[in-house]
């Protein structure tokens, strides 16, 4: 029951916690008071709406459009904003469809933000992108921005890069630049093009400066690549324009795991000791630069130091960890770890993690439990796992376990494949394991399934250069 407050008061104080239930009675409350026509009252009712009941947003909203000559898209915008992003473009749609509402650049900006944060948006982003050219608001900067923004996170660098390239150079911000940036950083194929994109802004005479968001960015592209001497440049670069970094968690822990990464170990652990404040990422970046540097026994002794200090860790830090195990062989180890993963910290399994598992046993020779434990774990339909375990039994010379796993392989796989070379990838396993035992009769059938069933096998390519 709501204590007796006014319904104002109501929106403004219970900001998660009123349930749809809650929201109708103070909706009710409004209508009876003749609050309904304020469009700041109902952007607050909108607001609360969304997070349990979108499809009153969307019925007010419609009401008062329909209700109301009120040609400003401030209502409709707060939807668009507050709705989730599949059904953010929708809404957007039908409203498009009906042509009784004009939009505003703010419309624009929520909806090509909603197309950003939902996956495959890309031909909607066009559809929106073309609508924004015809009505004259390109000029917008912060659409502009967004637009970037929003297609650095569909794959499209390289429309990012016109509308960027197309924008004035002086109306460019620190957000505009740091989101083609990132968008190029987060790509390997791309990241060499973020730090030639981030030179071209130190260099040039833009009136925009870095930031941390900006530095941050550019130093995972280096632990991407690899480019040691170019980290060690944006490490000078950092300590000479905002003074030392162990006081700012964020670009330390990009610096860390930057020396991790290009294997300098030494300078990584010197700054992850000098930081004054750590937190799960810095404590993972470390873990995970000891686990790619073959340092296994010491990343376990980092983890139990990050546990004492307070920290829990997360799904990377495990994926890190057991890494770590498994190119260090400590068996026993890894497995512990598994289980306090599920157990003690109450993370769940993900196929990387089922993954290291199957590679810590199999590389230990421990081929029976790594069957063991995919079909104890119930992950028997994952193909990887199987493919890694069939990977294991040839580098150890397990025939009988090989064809068994081969034989799961290839009883997952559809009867018709398309995509024949993929299916044949299994059988060629199957005959290789089959030969090997000096099974010629049985290596003669597996060679007829596969031509019986037309899978297809794409030769190789060689070549030697001079």
């Amino acid at each position: 029951m709501l204590p007796r407050l006014r319904p104002l008061s109501l929106l403004h104080h219970y900001k998660s916690s009123l349930t749809t239930t809650h929201l109708t009675q103070i909706h009710s409350q409004l209508i009876s008071n003749g609050l309904t026509h304020s469009p700041s009252i109902l952007a607050r009712l909108i607001e609360r709406y969304c997070a349990s009941s979108p499809p009153h947003a969307h019925l007010i909203t419609t009401h008062f459009y329909n209700h109301n000559n009120e040609p400003n898209p401030y209502l409709f915008n707060v939807l668009i904003r507050c709705t989730p992003p599949a059904d953010s473009i929708t809404v957007f749609a039908n409203w498009v469809s009906k042509q009784t509402l004009k939009f505003d650049d703010f419309t624009y900006i929520f909806v090509l933000g909603a197309c950003a944060r939902r996956a495959k948006a890309l031909r909607e982003g066009l559809q929106i992108h073309c609508r924004v050219i015809k009505h004259g608001c390109l000029s917008n900067v912060m659409l502009q921005t967004t637009l970037i923004h929003f297609y650095v996170k569909t794959d499209a660098c390289r429309f990012a890069r016109k509308v960027f390239d197309e924008m004035p150079v002086r109306t460019r911000t620190a957000a505009t630049w740091n989101s083609l940036i990132a968008g190029y950083c987060a790509r390997k194929d791309h990241a060499r093009d973020g730090l030639l994109l981030f030179v071209d802004m130190l260099t040039g005479d833009y009136g925009v400066k870095a930031n941390d968001t900006t530095l941050v960015c550019v130093l995972s592209a280096v632990a991407r690549l690899g480019y040691l001497e170019t980290g060690v440049g944006i490490h000078a670069c950092i300590e000479k324009t905002i003074g030392g970094v162990e006081s700012d968690v964020y670009i330390g822990t990009g610096l860390v795991d930057m020396y991790a990464k290009c294997g300098c170990l030494d300078a990584g652990l010197n700054l992850f000791m000098r930081m004054r404040h750590k937190n799960v990422h810095t404590w993972t970046a470390m873990v995970s630069g000891l686990a790619v540097n073959g340092k296994g026994k010491r990343a376990l002794k980092l983890f139990n130091d990050m546990i004492d200090s307070g920290i829990s860790p997360n799904s990377v830090t495990f994926t890190s960890l057991l890494l770590a195990c498994s190119q260090a062989g400590l068996v026993k180890e890894g497995l512990s770890l598994f289980k306090i993963m599920k157990t003690k910290f109450c993370i769940v399994p993900l196929s990387h993690h089922y993954g290291c598992i199957v590679d810590l046993l199999a590389r230990a020779g421990h081929l029976e439990d790594a069957f063991e434990f995919i079909v104890s774990e119930k992950v028997e339909s994952d193909e990887v796992l199987w493919r890694s375990l069939l990977h294991a039994c040839r580098l150890h010379n397990d025939v009988v376990m090989g064809e068994k796993v081969a034989k799961i392989l290839i009883s997952m796989k559809p009867e018709f494949d398309v995509k024949g070379c993929d299916r044949n990838e299994d059988y060629v396993a199957l005959s290789n394991m089959c030969a090997s035992a000096g099974r010629w009769e049985e290596v003669a059938k597996v060679r007829e399934m596969i031509i019986d069933k037309g899978i297809r096998s794409d030769p190789a390519v060689s070549a030697v250069f001079t």
